[in-house]
Formats: C-alpha cells, structure tokens, sequence
C-alpha cells in the first residue's frame, strides 16, 4: 500500500520522531510506513488520519489487484 505520510508530516514541519512520539510509536514504526516496509493498523491509520485532520484515503493508497466476482 503506497501512502503520503512524508508529504504530510513535511506539511506539520515534523520529524519522524516528533510524529511517532504525538502517535504512540517508535520512529522506526514511521520510517517504515513511510517506505512502505509496514502497512499500519487500521487503528494506527485511523490514528494519523485524525492527527492531520484529513481522510484515511487521502494518506494511504490502496492499489490491490483482487478480483471479488
């Protein structure tokens, strides 16, 4: 799953640090969503997305190839 949580986290002027310790998590846990490494809880997710305000879609891309017919 691709995601913009660097774009985002460069909008707030935040370090990955900074965001992981306002979220609960190691900064380990935000350099690896932001490499796409981890995709997050959908806890977590719901977490960042309030934390910037904005939907979950607008930071996380979904790009899956199922098929449900």
């Amino acid at each position: 799953m691709k995601n913009r949580l660097k774009v985002y986290r460069a909008m707030h002027d935040l370090t990955q640090e900074q965001l992981a310790k306002k979220l609960g998590v190691t900064r380990a846990t935000i350099n690896a969503i932001e490499n796409q490494r981890y995709d997050p809880s959908l806890s977590l997710a719901f977490q960042m997305a309030n934390f910037f305000r904005v939907s979950i879609e607008e930071i996380f891309i979904y790009e899956g190839k199922e098929s449900y017919e």
